[in-house]
């Protein structure tokens, strides 16, 4: 998760912290200072807390992000070093050149600022900015990851309680096909069967989509269902290609993670011109699945996928699936192709 915190926390936090140190450091050492001494006092702490603020605001936005955020501790720890040659090079070049250069003056004494003493030295006061960098991290990291759940929790409650003032109607139309079906299979196969069909469809809308994983083998079925009574609606004048590669048993994924794409297909794509075909792909690995759609689209309809339903389903997929999981969208000219790469789980 990218945390997106405002800059100005940081400017605010570290001038607090330098009036905080300044102050605290002429109260230590009972400084009675004249203007230019207090002018010079000023200018090596200020050189000071701004090597500091870069160490921070580096750990914050690089080996934070890269290593903290997706759990890397031990790389993490090994950046811990990098960033501290970083902050004794940031201050020398503060203190001992651009300050030096203004008032002739050095910080260290000679000896101390031979390479070794100087590093091993900066090393004590460069690791506070990296801890306190982390700290912060961790605690918005902790906000934004509660703030997210909240929501999360929030559209579930409220998809709950769509999903009990809409399951009357279903309840009665699924009863109702399959009373259909009892008088259809004497009279008419065919119809029968379709009837059944869409029985199945409607079984599997109401029991298996409020759940959070279903059997691939059940949503890949309720996949061909629908493509089968779209048939039926096209008659003889549907060109779409549609394919499943690989094998399947006990793999689960997210449900009706793959129905949304199949769907839109047939809702913005033009399936009637046999020399500009559809394409749907289900591809199956051992521990992935890939899913490709194309399809020209409708005269005068520029589709871009990017309603609610394609933005709730980005959202489930970000938190099922983290940052383990493609999602590509293509619109060029008048054609559209989707790219869907989850993980499988046994």
């Amino acid at each position: 998760m990218k945390l997106k915190i405002p800059f100005y926390y940081h400017i605010l936090l570290f001038s607090g912290l330098f009036v905080t140190f300044y102050l605290w450091d002429i109260g230590v050492n009972n400084q009675k200072m004249d203007f230019v001494f207090s002018s010079l006092y000023f200018a090596f702490n200020a050189g000071f807390v701004f090597s500091i603020f870069i160490v921070y605001l580096l750990n914050f936005y690089t080996f934070c992000d890269w290593f903290l955020n997706k759990k890397r501790l031990l790389f993490y720890v090994l950046s811990i070093p990098v960033s501290l040659l970083i902050f004794a090079g940031v201050r020398y070049f503060m203190q001992e050149i651009v300050i030096f250069e203004i008032t002739g003056i050095h910080n260290y004494a000679q000896k101390t600022r031979e390479l070794t003493y100087y590093v091993r030295d900066n090393f004590f006061f460069g690791l506070p900015s990296i801890v306190l960098s982390a700290l912060s991290y961790l605690f918005w990291q902790f906000q934004e990851t509660y703030k997210h759940n909240q929501q999360l929790l929030l559209e579930n409650k409220k998809a709950e309680l769509q999903m009990l003032k809409s399951q009357v109607s279903p309840h009665f139309l699924f009863n109702t096909l399959n009373s259909f079906y009892s008088q259809l299979i004497l009279k008419d196969d065919e119809m029968a069967a379709d009837v059944l069909v869409l029985s199945d469809l409607l079984r599997y809308v109401i029991t298996e989509t409020d759940k959070e994983e279903v059997l691939l083998s059940k949503e890949i079925q309720f996949i061909q269902n629908y493509i089968h009574l779209q048939k039926k609606r096209f008659e003889d004048q549907l060109y779409l290609d549609f394919e499943i590669e690989g094998n399947y048993s006990t793999e689960k994924i997210l449900s009706a993670a793959l129905i949304h794409f199949i769907e839109n297909v047939f809702k913005h794509g033009k399936l009637n011109n046999p020399d500009k075909k559809a394409i749907i792909s289900i591809r199956i690995e051992e521990h992935f699945l890939e899913l490709s759609t194309f399809n020209y689209n409708v005269e005068g309809e520029n589709y871009s996928s990017t309603g609610i339903g394609f933005e709730n389903l980005t959202k489930r997929l970000e938190y099922t699936y983290k940052n383990q999981f493609i999602l590509e969208k293509t619109a060029e000219n008048d054609t559209f192709k989707t790219y869907l790469k989850i993980p499988l789980k046994k």
